[in-house]
């Protein structure tokens, strides 16, 4: 009868509740550990692709708990925001997109649709439906911190928090460009979309070209070209505006029109006109003065910044592929009314110098691309190259007047301060991953916010305290150190509060609710706390600053606090014992934003010796290679996937898939070898279970090999958890582990009814239970119960190498029989030979002294070509004249690619007597090959029919076949 997973995990997960033991209180006797993942927003079921995280951090907690630390993971549920607003009035609405989405997708009970017109609704439905697919999983949470972000201990929370920053200086009010929602009439972050994309507001500088009493306001990035600027494009077939901005007229495109509404205060529309009315016209370059043409170009985008483009064909390598192509096109020309002397006579204005490059690098790098025209894709390789060395390495030409000299770098800025001051340009804000959606459906926008409230990010002095951190933490892995680095540089100010939503009202102005990535930043420090709150029921209206200021500084009186002294005391117990966190656990997308916010207003907030220690971070999960979507219905619904699958199948399978930053491709076919995996290792600790303990004391050369092989697995996989790299700590502990035992089962194939053989085969069984556990945490149960052992295997120690029972000389040994059969079975595969005769020629004893000879040599870091001057000066060897020569070199190439370890593990044994050794193996290999076997020594072979023993050499046998 095949194995029932889902009685056997819930069988386990009832049995861990019961004896609590991932309740984590403070132990004053034991060393803490804690861990947290992000608290996850209920506005859907988690899915395969959530597992991903929180399958890391709950395998790293009972890591660190088996290897003897007091644990904690705890879990919350963030409520604030507006995306679950968002969907309410699209139920309301009686989306049948969204309800298709919860009742097919999401398997919602119909029953339940008409309540989600209700926002709370939605956010308990799925909380509920999250907490029991963390439960089914098997996490090991502790869930008497539970709380959600609207609880209103919580805000308490929230209120402290920003009252502190807004003490410090780091809260900010006043107009701000951010992405903006025209429907929700909010601004929106990251958590707020469709797809979770942060809108990533650009500044470009609408530069005013004059065309009389009317501008044409050209958006640019590179203010600095402003000196170089030929002509300007635009579409000739898109729809423009003339309108009236503050009083000044302006021609933009019509999408161009919307986004001025939203960073002006006052825009109005005169009148509508294509882009051809355009074309041919002049306007006067407000820096030079020039008098440069408008002409037509197809590629100008009307939905990019103002839809007006200048163009530098000396700098820009799409500006100088276009004109190009104009000044071939005679018909377009003519049909447009250009005057064709005046297009051929453009020619590119240089700008700045570029060492390296001529006075027109754009031409100079389109050549070395190979970019044939405008719509070739090296193009656009072409101009971020360019870009990139003028910013950094480029000074602007005489020609630039007072900017002369300046790096173009430097240059950038003085020149759009200059600009914008003397009002011959303004800045204008693009979403430059745009298109975005917020969950209402609306289309994201900038808007230039009046009387915003901002986290200043931008602050220097609080930048360089976060930089200082950054160099003492721990980032796993480390290749993210720069990326985060780069953040802190870049980051500005954040909005973060909104009009509308759920959440924490900002204490100092009521009418604006804390947005989602601004109240998830230090809640790790409630964690720590909510347990006492939660049980004690504290009023929140007692926690007041003072209370709190109690709680994480010890500041105050406490007598004078509105909550009692043992209460008190028992909060900041847990709190000074729990913290600082030891490792945050998220996903790599939240790097730019959350993860990085985390660790400014810890630093802000906390002192330094509780700013968090570690942050853990993963890819995302593939399925069967595709992106994870609603659109592409590969979305599994993570209580469908247990169902389906088995929590331990899942747990294994998305761990084992991939390394850390790698994204992890999940297939059904993969989880079902892993979970035919899981089982047959069942099956087989099953039929050993009533082996006794072994006698390690009588143990042989096959005992001590297998033996030597679980310390060696073991001392590798402790080493691999600890830096996370749990996909080889899976491969190391479940597979390789296994094809030692299954090498030592058939080597003991005689005696493998033996108690002897099935107390070692027990004992291996046992330690990849141990080492299995974070990963399996249920199968492994029922197996260490199986086993009578007492208590459970997910606070069990964690198994730890015993040194002394590492024989190297077994492994040695062994190591050669492997290989001996791996390469007698490839010759036989190879001729097709059915074997009737295999005979062995061990290595000479004068090729095993320049083998170990060349190997101190080489360990001492001698030089090979001094080796063999040295090796051929021995007497002995220098009888053999050539066929020495021959083998020095030929055993010199092969002992520098053996690695340093191996190297010194052979000379410290000496090698291997492998006459006496393969002479023991002789009825095993009989048995094997199904023939006939023989091992003579190459100094004085019995039996060489073929000349095969001069071909022997340590550790590799030479090998005949009849």
């Amino acid at each position: 009868m095949s194995l029932d997973l889902k009685s056997l995990e819930d069988k386990w997960q009832r049995r861990w509740s019961e004896a609590k033991i991932f309740e984590a209180d403070p132990d004053p006797k034991k060393p803490k550990y804690y861990v947290t993942v992000a608290y996850p927003y209920p506005n859907s079921p988690q899915h395969i692709g959530h597992a991903r995280t929180y399958t890391l951090a709950d395998a790293h907690a009972r890591y660190m708990r088996m290897k003897g630390y007091n644990t904690l993971l705890p879990m919350a549920f963030h409520y604030t925001g507006t995306p679950i607003l968002a969907m309410s009035k699209r139920v309301s609405a009686n989306d049948s997109e969204l309800i298709d989405v919860f009742l097919r997708l999401y398997g919602v009970d119909p029953g339940s649709i008409e309540s989600f017109k209700d926002p709370l609704n939605i956010a308990r439905y799925f909380h509920r439906d999250i907490k029991l697919g963390m439960q089914a999983m098997g996490f090991s949470i502790d869930w008497r911190r539970e709380f959600t972000t609207i609880d209103p201990a919580y805000s308490k929370f929230i209120e402290w928090q920003f009252r502190k920053l807004l003490s410090a200086g780091l809260i900010t009010k006043g107009a701000h460009p951010v992405g903006w929602c025209p429907s929700c009439m909010s601004p929106v972050g990251q958590h707020d979309t469709k797809g979770d994309l942060e809108p990533e507001v650009v500044e470009f500088v609408a530069i005013k070209f004059r065309m009389g009493d009317i501008s044409l306001p050209v958006a640019t990035l590179r203010p600095e070209t402003i000196f170089g600027v030929t002509n300007i494009w635009i579409n000739p077939n898109a729809k423009y505006v003339e309108v009236n901005v503050d009083g000044e007229r302006m021609i933009v495109s019509e999408r161009a029109l919307q986004k001025l509404k939203g960073m002006m205060p006052k825009v109005e529309r005169i009148r509508d006109l294509p882009g051809s009315e355009l074309v041919g016209r002049h306007a006067a370059n407000p820096v030079t003065g020039a008098d440069v043409p408008v002409l037509p170009a197809e590629f100008v985008d009307p939905n990019n910044a103002t839809g007006v483009v200048m163009s530098v064909p000396a700098h820009a390598p799409y500006d100088l592929l276009a004109l190009r192509e104009l000044k071939s096109n005679a018909d377009a020309i003519r049909s447009y009314g250009l005057d064709q002397r005046e297009i051929a006579a453009i020619e590119p204005i240089p700008v700045v110098a570029l060492e390296g490059f001529s006075t027109v690098p754009a031409e100079d790098v389109v050549k070395r691309l190979g970019v044939k025209d405008q719509r070739d894709p090296k193009g656009e390789i072409a101009t971020k190259e360019l870009y990139q060395k003028e910013f950094h390495l480029a000074r602007m030409l005489p020609t630039t007047g007072e900017y002369a000299g300046m790096p173009v770098s430097k240059a950038k800025d003085r020149i759009k301060q200059d600009l914008v001051s003397s009002k011959r340009a303004f800045p204008f804000y693009e979403i430059i991953n745009g298109p975005v959606y917020c969950r209402c459906g609306a289309e994201v926008t900038v808007n230039l916010v009046e009387d915003q409230w901002f986290i200043n990010y931008a602050d220097e002095a609080w930048k360089e305290k976060v930089r200082k951190h950054l160099k003492s933490m721990s980032l796993v892995p480390d290749d993210l150190r720069q990326e985060f680095e780069n953040v802190v540089e870049w980051l500005k100010e954040k909005a973060c509060a909104r009009r509308a939503g759920l959440g924490t009202r900002l204490p100092w102005d009521r009418e604006w609710v804390i947005e989602s990535l601004s109240d998830s930043t230090i809640y790790m420090a409630f964690y720590t706390i909510s347990k006492v709150i939660n049980e004690r029921k504290v009023d929140p209206s007692a926690l007041t600053d003072e209370v709190f200021d109690y709680i994480f500084y010890g500041r105050g009186d406490p007598s004078a606090l509105p909550i009692e002294r043992d209460v008190l005391e028992e909060m900041r117990n847990e709190f000074n014992y729990f913290y600082p966190l030891d490792s945050r656990h998220s996903g790599r997308d939240l790097v730019p934003n959350h993860l990085t916010f985390f660790i400014f207003n810890h630093v802000a907030i906390f002192p330094e010796q509780h700013w968090p220690r570690q942050i853990a971070v993963n890819g995302s999960v593939l399925m069967d290679g595709k992106k994870m979507s609603k659109s592409l219905g590969n979305i599994i619904p993570l209580h469908k996937a247990i169902r389906i699958y088995g929590a331990d199948t899942l747990r294994t399978s998305i761990l084992s898939a991939s390394e850390l930053l790698q994204d992890a491709d999940f297939s059904d076919s993969q989880a079902r070898s892993v979970r035919s995996k899981l089982l047959e290792f069942y099956d087989l600790c099953c039929s050993y279970a009533d082996a006794g303990s072994p006698d390690i004391s009588s143990a042989d050369h096959l005992d001590k090999w297998m033996i030597s092989r679980v310390q060696r697995v073991v001392s590798q996989a402790d080493s691999l958890m600890q830096s996370l790299r749990m996909r080889e700590a899976i491969h190391c502990a479940f597979y390789m582990l296994q094809q030692d035992l299954q090498w030592y089962m058939r080597r003991r194939a005689d005696r493998c009814s033996d108690p002897k053989t099935r107390s070692i085969v027990k004992y291996v069984l046992e330690a990849i239970v141990k080492l299995m556990a974070p990963f399996a945490p249920h199968i492994c149960e029922e197996i260490w119960e199986r086993f009578g052992r007492q208590g459970f295997v997910s606070v069990a120690p964690y198994p730890s190498a015993d040194q002394s029972l590492i024989s190297e000389k077994d492994e040695i040994a062994e190591d050669l029989l492997k290989s001996l059969v791996c390469d007698t079975a490839e010759i036989i595969r190879v001729t097709g030979i059915s074997p009737t005769r295999i005979c062995y020629y061990t290595s000479p004893k004068w090729k095993w002294e320049i083998y170990l000879k060349a190997l101190s040599a080489l360990d001492s870091g001698a030089d090979p070509k001094a080796l063999i001057r040295e090796l051929m000066k021995d007497p002995e060897i220098r009888k053999r004249s050539g066929e020495a020569a021959k083998f020095i070199n030929a055993i010199s190439s092969c002992a520098i690619t053996l690695p340093k370890e191996d190297r010194k593990k052979i000379l410290r044994n000496s090698g291997v007597d492998e006459v006496t050794f393969i002479g023991e193996c002789v009825g095993f290999l009989s048995e094997y090959f199904k023939c006939k076997v023989e091992v003579q020594s190459a100094d004085s072979p019995r039996y060489d029919p073929k000349g095969k023993a001069g071909q022997a050499a340590p550790l590799r046998p030479a090998i005949y076949i009849e």
